[in-house]
């Protein structure tokens, strides 16, 4: 998914006032709109509006999937947050968006002859050599790149809420087991985690299904804007369906939104790609449950 990108005026609160739309409903962004007001307090959501959930943490004011995005989101009474799982040669389940290590860290500096990059071709013990903030900024200069465990760990500790996504997993031969078994060891599989605070979710269809037979009570969500006759298949095992905001129609939402998931509750729509002042629009009419920001 694309990052947003996010800039709320120095004085603390800055709306954008649109018809239609209270000026007490969004807040105002440089390239977006989003559900809610930012203040020096935080994120406050509308009554009624959707989630906010921060892409790869707050990655407009700290380096994307850190420990650093996930404290930085937190900061801004950001309760939920999206991440990409990915893993390492020797099989450590690791944080990171991208196939390769060259755009967010100092691979290429650290490791010249190591291209491509790749996070498959390197092992837990070289990633965690990395700087993976440097190219943000010089005060996050030594930011490493976490370990799912460290990662699920800082979002405990926070009280925060975890969208997670298995990046490629047909790159990773049982990852969907594996995450599974990370998630019961580090204690996200209980009542209180599966019930509000915890959503596994892929581009990955078959990957989502594997996930849910291996562990029926987590929520779960495929990520794209399939067709409307495969929705009822796959509300068999997902509880979300969740598109780019701009490729679906008021009537794809409302045919996601008629059908039940395999917990009993009617399917949700989390949305990205919400670039622009109407996209937020649009998100507040269409009865959209979560923005992926």
């Amino acid at each position: 998914m694309v990052r947003g990108s996010m800039r709320f005026a120095a004085a603390g609160v800055a709306f954008l006032v649109a018809a239609a739309v209270p000026s007490s409903a969004v807040a105002a962004a440089e390239d977006g709109a989003f559900v809610g007001v930012m203040s020096g307090e935080g994120y406050r959501p509308a009554v009624g509006a959707p989630r906010m959930i921060a892409h790869r943490g707050a990655s407009r004011y700290a380096p994307e999937n850190t420990l650093a995005a996930v404290d930085a989101a937190h900061a801004r009474k950001l309760l939920w947050v999206e991440n990409d799982v990915q893993r390492t040669k020797d099989g450590v389940l690791v944080v990171m968006h991208d196939a390769t290590l060259a755009r967010t860290t100092n691979a290429e500096k650290l490791f010249p002859r190591r291209a491509p990059w790749r996070v498959a071709d390197f092992t837990a013990a070289e990633i965690a050599r990395l700087d993976a903030g440097g190219w943000f900024g010089k005060r996050f200069a030594g930011e490493r790149v976490p370990t799912l465990t460290a990662f699920l760990r800082r979002m405990d500790h926070n009280r925060q809420r975890l969208l997670l996504e298995l990046k490629t997993p047909l790159r990773y031969p049982g990852m969907e087991a594996q995450v599974v078994r990370e998630l019961r060891r580090t204690g996200w599989l209980d009542r209180a985690h599966v019930r509000n605070r915890l959503v596994v979710q892929s581009f990955c269809v078959r990957c989502v299904e594997t996930v849910h037979r291996l562990s029926p009570q987590v929520r779960t969500g495929i990520l794209g804007a399939p067709a409307v006759d495969r929705l009822a298949r796959y509300a068999r095992f997902a509880d979300q369906i969740n598109p780019p905001l701009s490729k679906v129609s008021s009537r794809w939402i409302a045919a996601v939104h008629r059908l039940r998931g395999p917990h009993g509750r009617p399917l949700e729509v989390y949305a990205w790609d919400v670039g622009n002042r109407a996209g937020a629009r649009l998100a507040l009419g269409r009865g959209i449950e979560g923005l992926i920001v």
